[in-house]
């Protein structure tokens, strides 16, 4: 029989990241980037509140620390919420620029942070009943 080696923590087995174990993630996370994991798995993390971002944050600045590139995969709907929310996108997924065939700097999805949303002019309108003439509204 061969030697039992450590697997390498790739942090499935983690499946919460909260205020209520957020040093221990943060210690878990440094240490298996110390051992030289570069690619977190958190596909198994269901419970979060937002000290899991800054959690993820301190992962990256570590690893960028240290000159490696850390790659975080799977997260669930939750936490790729609360990143958007927190409009921390492409600190936590850095991305090399590729060019597309034709030159144009292909789109990054992680930059599509909060697309303004449109509503029908006549809603407002209604709604506050603001006058479209600029002439009629007074500024102090």
């Amino acid at each position: 029989m061969n030697a039992v080696t450590e697997p390498i923590d790739n942090l499935q087995s983690l499946t919460s990241l909260t205020v209520l174990n957020a040093s221990a993630a943060l210690e878990r996370g440094l240490a298996a980037l110390r051992a030289g994991q570069t690619v977190f798995d958190l596909r198994h993390v269901l419970t979060v509140d937002s000290v899991a971002v800054s959690v993820m944050l301190a992962w990256q600045r570590a690893a960028q620390a240290a000159g490696t590139n850390l790659q975080l995969k799977n997260l669930p709907p939750a936490l790729q919420s609360l990143t958007k929310l927190y409009g921390v996108c492409s600190l936590l997924f850095p991305t090399d620029v590729k060019l597309e065939q034709d030159g144009s700097i292909a789109r990054n999805p992680a930059q599509d942070e909060f697309s303004p949303v449109h509503a029908p002019e006549s809603f407002f309108s209604k709604k506050t009943q603001v006058a479209d003439d600029s002439s009629t509204q007074h500024h102090h």
